[in-house]
């Protein structure tokens, strides 16, 4: 090949392989830095894509996975606010055994009603004031709840909790307790025992939805960990491959840039000919 001026193909062939390594190099380093193997989307368009896809819907679980925490929350709540509620009729029937025996006269009947009008009353306030956030649990004011525990809108996502009654004392027919004689004590253990069954079938459906709630818990976990596993298979960048790029690119950039070096000289033959 003859010695040419205008046009040095060794150095037009060396900047080509210099680009080709630079650009090498810039994915290379942008991959070990951001940690992800897709750095522009044409590295793997539909690999982003779906990675992006999956991305969302994690995010959208964790959120559901939060909402069946909160759930959860507010039926611990309200079955808290119920255990209080059973010890309460339990005291009252004890109040009511203990009126309804000849064994105490009717000043003493009159202590007892003392105390059972309060335990009334906290039954009540304990009824009308367990809440959630702005949601009354135990009145009967916001019969249904729905739990939105998925990351999609479908009906399947939604778990719908009815609450079954209401424990106003009025409800349990515990509003106006009068042990001051021996019938009314013994009128009100019959309210006491339909009380307490009202108050423990509440609880027993608080615990089996708390019971549903834990496991779609445990159900978005493993979802979330599968989901985050296959994400990281598509987009996490190797860090060892990338380093071994990095490592390559970076020495065939040197080399690249050294016969642009002497690819720059041989016009310089030419000069010297002419000389």
């Amino acid at each position: 090949m003859g010695l040419r001026v205008t046009t040095n193909m060794a150095s037009i062939a060396a900047q080509r392989s210099l680009s080709k390594q630079s650009k090498k190099q810039e994915h290379a380093s942008q991959a070990l830095a951001s940690g992800n193997r897709i750095v522009y989307a044409a590295d793997d368009a539909a690999g982003l894509a779906i990675a992006e896809g999956m991305k969302s819907e994690l995010r959208a679980t964790g959120q559901a996975r939060a909402n069946a925490f909160n759930a959860i929350s507010a039926i611990q709540v309200g079955e808290g606010g119920l255990s209080e509620m059973a010890n309460l009729i339990t005291r009252l029937r004890e109040l009511g055994v203990q009126a309804a025996s000849d064994t105490i006269g009717d000043k003493e009947r009159g202590y007892l009603q003392q105390e059972a009008k309060s335990l009334s009353e906290e039954i009540d306030r304990v009824s009308k004031t367990t809440k959630f956030g702005d949601k009354n649990l135990l009145d009967g004011s916001n019969p249904i709840f729905d739990f939105h525990v998925g990351s999609t809108a479908s009906k399947e996502n939604i778990i719908t909790y009815k609450v079954d009654g209401n424990t106003t004392s009025s409800e349990l027919g515990l509003d106006s307790v009068d042990i001051s004689s021996k019938e009314g004590a013994r009128d009100l253990l019959g309210h006491t025992e339909s009380a307490l069954d009202k108050v423990s079938r509440m609880r027993a459906g608080f615990g089996a939805v708390q019971s549903r709630l834990e496991s779609t818990v445990n159900g978005s976990d493993v979802k979330i960990e599968n989901l985050s596993a296959a994400r990281s298979r598509i987009q996490d960048a190797d860090v060892a491959k990338e380093s071994s790029e990095l490592a390559s690119a970076t020495m065939l950039q040197n080399a690249s840039i050294s016969v642009l070096q002497q690819a720059n000289q041989q016009p310089y033959a030419a000069m010297k000919l002419l000389g």
